[in-house]
Formats: structure tokens, sequence, C-alpha cells
């Protein structure tokens, strides 16, 4: 394995060796790790380590990045995931402590983001929900809205 570890193609293929803590993936020469598919954008995504782990960070690719079949933005790399650049997938092999990984892994942007996209109350399961066909609608003058519990069946 390589030193900062390997990403191996799923199906067969040669390895890619991940030499540098921050690498662009794309169809263009200039990229760090070059894939020459016509369904791979000129800069499709870039790759970083941060606290000894990889990310990935799709940059507006025509075709998406996809990690263990989710398309994401922004999402942390786990040893032994499933990374897709457009359709081509590669299992990305690497050791966080090798990295310099230290305590818990860091949270990923997404599930932060989606943790936070709630209210407070929400969180913590005590938001009321409310089925609007059972609340009383003040602009309606139609009898029978509230219910009567002692009304005969």
């Amino acid at each position: 394995m390589a030193a900062l570890g390997e990403l191996v193609p799923v199906g067969g293929g040669d390895r890619i060796p991940l030499l540098k803590d921050k690498l662009v993936v794309g169809r263009r020469e200039s990229c760090d790790i070059v894939l020459r598919f016509d369904n791979v954008s000129a800069l499709h995504c870039q790759l970083t380590i941060e606290s000894g782990y990889w990310f990935v960070k799709d940059l507006n690719s025509r075709n998406g990045t996809k990690v263990n079949g989710k398309r994401v933005i922004r999402k942390r790399i786990d040893p032994g995931d499933t990374i897709s650049i457009a359709k081509h997938k590669y299992e990305v092999e690497y050791s966080p402590i090798d990295l310099g990984a230290t305590g818990p892994p860091p949270a990923d942007e997404e599930a932060l983001s989606e943790i936070m996209g709630k209210s407070l109350l929400d969180r913590a399961g005590l938001e009321r929900r409310y089925d609007s066909k059972k609340r009383y609608d003040v602009l309606n003058n139609e009898a029978g809205q509230i219910r009567d519990p002692n009304k005969p069946v």
C-alpha cells in the first residue's frame, strides 16, 4: 500500500497510489489523478486528508461523485468505502492511524448539516406534529369541524 493510501478499481485494474495530502481528480492532464474517460469531468473531485481521514469534495462535476452509492458534495471516506467517480468505482484503502488520526473520526459536514437543519425540539423528539385534517379551520364556517366525542355513532 502507498504511504497515504490507494484507490483500488472495483472489478480489477491498476491501483492508483495517493501520493499527496491534496489531490485533484479529473480528465484534464494537469490533474493529480488523471482518469481518461468521457464521462469524467475535466476537474471532477478533490481528495484531501483532514485529521488523518480522506475526504472527497465534488467540484461541480457533470456526472457526480458518490460514496458507497450515495451522491455527495463533501464527505469523509473511511477505509474500505467505495468512491464512484462518474461511473468508475474505486475502493479506498488507507490507515487513519498512519495518517495521524487520533480519537474519533471527524464529523461529516453532510451529517452535521442534516442534524443542524432540524429544530432543537425536533432533534429532542419533543416537537408536536399536528394533523391538518383534525385542526379547526377558523376561515371555514361549515358545521362539524370539531368532532364531538359524545355524538352517537
